[in-house]
């Protein structure tokens, strides 16, 4: 390992859990003293094994071992990266937030770039403003990418009118934690040990009478295992959508952490942002700043519905899950275009709830034609709309 690690490894240790946390993996004091007891046994020159045995005290999930040789490497052996060059011939090097962003703005806008003749609909609260109208073409701002580019870099420090006191920010958390649970689970056909339980285990029943020379004394008990609902979440950050959109997205993360909720952005593109919602960090303020600022042009809902249900989330969508929008509706598609697309998210079976941002009927006519289409409306302006909402989702 690295040699400015040697002189302190419960500091170094320390350090290594924080930035695991930082990635969105779930480390605490008893994973950490579990890591310390194995680095002992093992030693230091035990690279390899150690980082087996560690692997599989601090990973959790797929994603989790998936990421973690890179983070390993990335900590104790940096001098490995530097200059790395994989098969391919390009450079891995590790994203920090601003480029995480910037990738993100990228791909969403890159429909709009690759067609020069065709400019993204706008609606009137997308129009651009009288300011920016009004500057040359040859200023920075008139130049897209570099306005754009402007406008995420202050977002990732710009904090003002945003932040959220620690008592809102346990009450949104311990808020998601209950609807979460008042989620009601799907049945299986598969079945588990449990005590007490409906169906006799007749196998686990055999194998424990063996110790009571073939008495069943102590019969085994089986129950139906119980799948949660899968969420998945969409969030509107068009411009007409600027105002609401981070209260949107600490909603979204809110549940992207406690439901495991599958997270994602639109405008005229859909993107999903749920590695990004589900890091654990102090940096979690700007991170919602930057992904809600610098988004421009119309809102294609219906296209983004699209996308999601053929591409994104095809294979998870079923009776179990549930989709929520965040969106105020106004959808520069066809208005005939959202039913159908929303149509075809039921024909999956999943319920689908919409939220907007203001108390009044929402007044947008694609939404309009949509009603029959959605189970359940809720106002979303604040923190109390949540908890109203909470005692009716299911």
């Amino acid at each position: 390992m690295n040699t400015s690690h040697a002189a302190a490894p419960s500091q170094s240790l320390a350090s290594f859990a924080a930035m695991l946390r930082d990635h969105g993996l779930k480390v605490g004091v008893s994973e950490q003293q579990a890591m310390l007891q194995a680095a002992l046994a093992l030693g230091p020159l035990q690279g390899q094994r150690l980082c087996a045995a560690w692997r599989a005290m601090a990973c959790h999930s797929v994603r989790d071992w998936r990421q973690w040789p890179e983070l390993f490497e990335r900590y104790w052996y940096p001098q490995r990266l530097k200059g790395q060059v994989r098969v391919s011939g390009q450079m891995r090097p590790s994203r920090d937030l601003r480029q995480a962003v910037q990738a993100l703005h990228e791909k969403m806008q890159a429909p709009a770039a690759s067609a020069p003749g065709k400019a993204a609909p706008h609606t009137a609260s997308d129009a651009p403003d009288a300011r920016q109208q009004t500057e040359g073409a040859g200023s920075p701002r008139a130049m897209g990418g570099a306005s754009r580019h402007e406008v995420q870099l202050e977002a990732l420090h710009q904090r003002d009118g945003q932040m959220w006191l620690p008592q809102e920010l346990g009450a949104l958390q311990q808020l998601a934690k209950q609807i979460t649970a008042q989620l009601r689970p799907r049945p299986t056909r598969r079945w588990h040990t449990a005590q007490p339980g409906r169906r006799l285990d007749l196998r686990q029943t055999l194998r424990r009478s063996v110790a009571w020379g073939g008495e069943p004394l102590r019969p085994a008990w089986m129950v139906r295992r119980l799948e949660p609902p899968r969420l998945f979440i969409l969030a509107d950050v068009s411009r007409s959508m600027e105002s609401h959109a981070p209260l949107f997205l600490r909603i979204a993360r809110a549940f992207a952490m406690a439901a495991q909720a599958r997270v994602f952005v639109f405008h005229t593109r859909l993107a999903e942002i749920s590695p990004l919602m589900q890091r654990d960090s102090a940096a979690i303020q700007e991170k919602i700043n930057a992904v809600t600022a610098g988004f421009g042009a119309g809102t294609r809902i219906a296209s983004s519905l699209q996308d999601f249900v053929r591409v994104h989330a095809k294979a998870q969508l079923n009776r179990a899950a549930r989709v929520w929008i965040f969106s105020d509706g106004f959808d520069t598609d066809s208005p005939d275009a959202l039913p159908a697309a929303l149509q075809a998210v039921r024909a999956h079976g999943a319920r689908i709830t919409w939220f907007h941002p203001t108390r009044a009927v929402p007044v947008a006519a694609a939404l309009q034609r949509s009603r029959a289409c959605i189970d359940r409306f809720y106002a979303l302006a604040s923190l109390n709309d949540l908890a109203t909402a909470s005692r009716s989702l299911r």
